[in-house]
This record gives C-alpha cells, sequence and structure tokens, in this order.
C-alpha cells in the first residue's frame, strides 16, 4: 500500500489521530447469533479493515509529525514510540549507519522490563551479509536468530529481528528495527507497514537535513552580514582617522606634533597595544624612536637601535617593504608581541619606520596594513614639508644675513674709502696755503701715505673677491724655508727694534723644502707678523716657529683631504697680547677690528685676517687662533702642494 498524501492524512480528526494505536489481533471478538461460518469470514473481514485503518492511522500520524517538526530526534522517538505500541514488540530502535563505518542506535522505544540503549554503538551486530542486504534495500525478517545479538560486550535479549533499510538519495542512511524477545513470526501486514513507515521516515531525515543546511546557511549568511558590517564600519572609522592626519598635515607645519597626533590616531583606530615611529641616521646606521603612544607596552620613546642588532628586519625596511611577524623570543620589557613594521619613505628613500604592534595572537588584516602603509606616506609628506620649510627658513636667515653683511659692507667700505679721501682732501686743501716747504712736504706725506691706504684697500678687495669665486691663481714651487723666511723677517726685525719688541725665529735645521704657492705664503706670514707687531706692547715678545711633519694625518690637522698621510707644515705667530675669549671666533671676519687691541693706534681695514684665512683654505691648509697666559698664537697648517700650477 502506498503512504498517503499529507493531505489525506488531515482528514482524521484529532482524537482518532491521538487515540491509542492497538494491534488488531488484540481486539476481542463480539457475540453474535451468525452461523459460525458466515461469523467468521465477516470477522475476518472486519479485523482486515481494522488492521488497514490502523496501520493508515499510524502513517498519518507520523506523516503529520514530519511535516510539523523539524527536530530529527523528536520525529524518530515518536515513531518507534508508536510502531512499538501499535506491534507489541519488545524493542524499536532507529540504527543510524554513518560514514565512517559506525552504528549507533539514535533512536529507541522499549519495555519497562529492559534497559535503554540509546546511544550504544551496534557495529558488531551489522555484519558483512547484514550490510551488504541493506545496501540493496532488503529486508531483514528473522523468527528465530542463529545467533543471539551482542553490541559492545553487552548481550541484547533478543531472538527475533525485523529490520528495513532507511534509503536516503538511494544511498543507505539506517534501518528500522524492531526485536522481540522470544519466538515470533513476522506477519506480512506488519512488514509492509514498516516499508511504508520507511519513506517517511527518510523524508523527515531529509526535511531535517535541509532545515539545518538552512539554518546553516543562514547563520553563515548572518555572519557574514555582521562582518561586512564591522569591516565596512572599521573602513568608516579608518577613514575618518587618515582625514584628521591628512588635515593636520596640511593645516601644519609642526612635525612633531603632527607625528605624535599620527601616532595616537592609529593606536586608537586599531585597537592595538602600542604605536611608534622612527627616523633613520642612514650615516650612522641607527634608528631612533621619536614618537610613541602606548598604554600598555614600556616606553621606547628616544631609544636607539642599530640597524646592525637586527639586520634581517632593518634590511627590509631599508628596501622599502612592508611586513607583519610575531617574535619568537620574548622581549625582556615588552614579552611576546605581534608587529607591523612599514617604511616612511621621500622621493630620496627610506627616512624612516612605523610600527604598530599588539598581542602575539593577532594577524593584521589587509585592511589594516593600506590604513598603516597611508598613514606611513602621510607622515612621510609632513618630515618632507617640515624639511623642506626648515630649509627655506634657513635659506631665508642665510639671505638675510647676507643682506646684513652686504650693508655692513657697503657701510664699512663706504667709510673706509671716504677716510683716506677726506684725509688727501684735506692736506690738498692745506698744501695749498702751505706758508712754506716744509710744511708742504709734510702735507705730501700725508698724501701718499693716504693715497697708499686707498690703493692697499682696494687691493685687498679685489683680492678677497678673486679668493671667494675662485679665480685665485697659485703656483707651487719648492721653497727652502732656512734660507727664504730671513728676508720675510727682516723688515719686522727693524720695525720690532725701533718699537722695543722682541722678535724670535725658529727654524730647524733638519727642515726640508716645501712645496707651496711663494706669494701667498710670502702674503700670509707677512700679515700675521704685521698683527703680531701692532697688536704687541712695548718690551714685549713676538715668535714665529715652524715645525715639519713628514708623515701626518690631514685629520690631526684639521685638513679636509682625501689622503690618508702626507707631509705638513705648521707655521706658529705668537704675541704677548691676550684677546678676550668671545672676541676670538669673530677675528676672521670681514672689517671686523677687535677694541681697544691696538697700543699704536695704527688701525687698518679689518680684511687682513679674512684676506689670510681665504688664502690658506686655498692653499688646502687650516688657520686656527687662540689665545691664553697673556699670549695670542695664530697657527697655519699647510699640506705639500703637487709643483705644477693650480687653481685654488
Amino acid at each position: 500500500m502506498n503512504p498517503p498524501e499529507p493531505d489525506k492524512a488531515l482528514r482524521f480528526k484529532p482524537r482518532e489521530l491521538d487515540a491509542p494505536l492497538r494491534h488488531p489481533a488484540s481486539e476481542p471478538k463480539q457475540a453474535s447469533g451468525y452461523a459460525s461460518g458466515g461469523y467468521d469470514a465477516a470477522a475476518s473481514t472486519q479485523v482486515e479493515l481494522l488492521r488497514q485503518l490502523e496501520r493508515e492511522r499510524l502513517i498519518n500520524k507520523i506523516a503529520l509529525q514530519v511535516f510539523q517538526s523539524s527536530d530529527l530526534f523528536f520525529m524518530l522517538s515518536v515513531a518507534v514510540v508508536e510502531i512499538r505500541q501499535f506491534l507489541q514488540a519488545d524493542q524499536v530502535w532507529v540504527e543510524r549507519c554513518y560514514p565512517d563505518g559506525s552504528v549507533v542506535a539514535v533512536a529507541e522505544a522499549v519495555a519497562t522490563s529492559y534497559c535503554s540503549n540509546l546511544g550504544l554503538e551496534l557495529r558488531e551486530i551489522w555484519t558483512a551479509s547484514r550490510l551488504d542486504r541493506y545496501r540493496q534495500g532488503l529486508n531483514e525478517c528473522s523468527q528465530l536468530l542463529e545467533q543471539p545479538l551482542r553490541a559492545s560486550d553487552k548481550l541484547l535479549s533478543a531472538q527475533a529481528r525485523l529490520a528495513v533499510p532507511i534509503m536516503r538519495d538511494e544511498q543507505l542512511w539506517g534501518v528500522l528495527s524492531v526485536h522481540q524477545a522470544g519466538l515470533r513470526q513476522w506477519q506480512p501486514d506488519e512488514i509492509h507497514l514498516l516499508e511504508q513507515l520507511t519513506p517517511q521516515l527518510a523524508i523527515a531525515i531529509h526535511h531535517s537535513g535541509l532545515h539545518h543546511e538552512i539554518q546553516h546557511l543562514n547563520d553563515h549568511l548572518e555572519s557574514e552580514v555582521q562582518a561586512r558590517t564591522q569591516q565596512l564600519q572599521q573602513a568608516y572609522e579608518f577613514e575618518a582617522s587618515l582625514k584628521r592626519i591628512t588635515d593636520r598635515v596640511r593645516d601644519s607645519l609642526d612635525v612633531d606634533l603632527i607625528l605624535q597626533a599620527a601616532i595616537r590616531e592609529l593606536a586608537i583606530v586599531m585597537k592595538v597595544r602600542g604605536c611608534n615611529a622612527s627616523l633613520y641616521d642612514l650615516e650612522q646606521g641607527t634608528s631612533t624612536t621619536c614618537y610613541e603612544y602606548t598604554s600598555f607596552l614600556s616606553p621606547y620613546q628616544g631609544r636607539i637601535a642599530k640597524f646592525s642588532t637586527t639586520q634581517e628586519l632593518y634590511s627590509q625596511l631599508l628596501q622599502g617593504e612592508c611586513f607583519q611577524f610575531c617574535s619568537l623570543i620574548p622581549n625582556p620589557e615588552r614579552g611576546t608581541v605581534s608587529a607591523l613594521a612599514c617604511p616612511i619613505l621621500d622621493d630620496q628613500g627610506v627616512i624612516g619606520d612605523l610600527w604598530v604592534l599588539h598581542h602575539e595572537d593577532h594577524a593584521f588584516s589587509d585592511q589594516d596594513i593600506r590604513l598603516v602603509k597611508q598613514v606611513a606616506n602621510q607622515c612621510s609628506i609632513a618630515i618632507r614639508q617640515a624639511r623642506l620649510y626648515a630649509e627655506v627658513q634657513a635659506e631665508v636667515a642665510v639671505l638675510e644675513h647676507l643682506n646684513q653683511l652686504k650693508d655692513d659692507f657697503l657701510s664699512t667700505v663706504s667709510h673706509e674709502l671716504r677716510t683716506p679721501l677726506s684725509n688727501i682732501k684735506m692736506a690738498i686743501h692745506m698744501l695749498r696755503t702751505a706758508p712754506n716747504s716744509e710744511r708742504q712736504q709734510c702735507y705730501l706725506e700725508i698724501l701718499e701715505a693716504e693715497c697708499s691706504r686707498e690703493i692697499e684697500l682696494i687691493n685687498d678687495l679685489l683680492d678677497l673677491q678673486r679668493l671667494e669665486n675662485d679665480s685665485y691663481r697659485i703656483s707651487p714651487e719648492p721653497i727652502q724655508l732656512q734660507d727664504w723666511i730671513p728676508s720675510i723677517i727682516a723688515p719686522f726685525a727693524s720695525r720690532a727694534q725701533s718699537r722695543q719688541q722682541h722678535l724670535s725665529v725658529i727654524v730647524p735645521i733638519e727642515t726640508p723644502s716645501v712645496s707651496s704657492d711663494r706669494k701667498s705664503l710670502e702674503r700670509i706670514l707677512a700679515e700675521l707678523l704685521n698683527n703680531a707687531c701692532k697688536y704687541t706692547s712695548p718690551d714685549g715678545e713676538i715668535r714665529l716657529e715652524v715645525s715639519y711633519s713628514p708623515d701626518a694625518d690631514p685629520r690631526q690637522f684639521k685638513l679636509n683631504l682625501a689622503a690618508e698621510r702626507l707631509p705638513v707644515t705648521t707655521f706658529k705667530i705668537s704675541n704677548q697680547a691676550e684677546i678676550p675669549a668671545s672676541e676670538i671666533p669673530r677675528m676672521f671676519e670681514k672689517f671686523y677690528r677687535i677694541p681697544k687691541s691696538d697700543p699704536w693706534q695704527q688701525g687698518g681695514t679689518g680684511l687682513g685676517l679674512a684676506l689670510i684665512k681665504k688664502l690658506v683654505e686655498t692653499l688646502q691648509g687650516w688657520i686656527e687662533a687662540d689665545s691664553q697666559a697673556g699670549w695670542t698664537m695664530l697657527t697655519v697648517h699647510l699640506p705639500t702642494l703637487e709643483s705644477s700650477d693650480r687653481e685654488g
């Protein structure tokens, strides 16, 4: 008999469906006045109709449960209870066969005298022959089992077994089994009943599977919607944070304020344990943590790290790579953390890095990495903008200083040029009215001296301009100092003698000839000796000392030369006159004269030492000044030049 349609199952009244189902054979026979033959035929027909009615009621009740509920365990439990009551059996099971080969009782209905076997492993019951039979869709109908049923070393009190396969998608899902403790002959209508019920159970299993799949899909869809919503919310927060950082970069030139705010914004919006930014010193190979924000980790701000200590990390950063990792060895202060490192790049290369730190089991998403890269780019713009602004400010300061120097220069030059001219004009006027030749001769000497002073000033200005424009020519040649220096000293010796000054010269005999520009060296020594005589009081001492180092380190004498070792000649001019320490740095400035230091009141243009400094630098040398213990020392270090014409 085919199972009834679902709408037909609903034709029975609720009280009929809920009424206890009994096997028709258990109904008592009623007395009748009919003949026994007629009675037997009528009774047999009545019993058969009752059996058919009860079967249909049972099938309809189970079918109704299938369509009213998606709880598979509940539906199977109802089915086995109804079947056991209808068949008056001792045990009814639904045995589930899993893909791994295990067999378990997933639903049962047993008499009160039996213990529950729900969840019992039934692999031993399902022999190979039984399994093969079930897979072919064949029933098992045993009136008396050849061997007792045993599962998990537990003897099951069943001698008769009726098992009908439950197929789903033409695959064996399990069986519906009925057991009797004693001998029982299974009737065809009982077998037919189970055959009609198993499709209903298969439908219930299918509906339950579909329900779980739909529920799983709904849960998955809901989780995806939640995840997408979180992603959109995070993207909105990231975008808002990035906009705030961009606005700060656009509206401010304070790089410290910008980067500190950017680090804080990044740490808060990403909800991480810490964030910091470092700037590189590529020459020293170091990274300094300049900006940091953390409320959980020990501070690192101000720390300097060498690239060599973690070469594998900094080599990637210096190549412009962004990466994340988890520290395998715990940091003594910060423990084990996960880190995202991103370089800060500008058009010149890597200028620093940006680090984001979190718990060791945290993984940064692609969205996190994109945000960190964008913030690092904004940090780069802020640093570049601040540096350009600083450079512009420095250039403005230099231009202002140059403009001031120009004004000072023009003012000083005008004054220096006007003074001799004023004296010349006055001498000419006095010459015209001179009463005698002696007075005329005096005024002519004044004219000659002021003309020489004017010419000297103009020559010094022209020479200084050529030196500053690198157009001053030098011609190195060998110079024997023992023979050459006396000719330089001679005029100053007589001058010192006339002023009661003591001039001494020390040139070691073993001093070899040096290669330098004779004219420039003569001018350097003459100017330094002239200054020494000018600023030394009567009875004061003046010294010229010459020393020679055949294999000197240029750095020892502050010479900016590529050679590692070379010959260096040192000229040291000392005089007994002390200069305040505050005045020494300004000694080589143009037109600067140390106040109240000229006991002979000779005056001057203030260009002498500035001109000498440029000459020394043109000869690739170095000049330095010092004053202490009543002495002033000017020291010139000159390397040996190649004996060929050169342009300084």
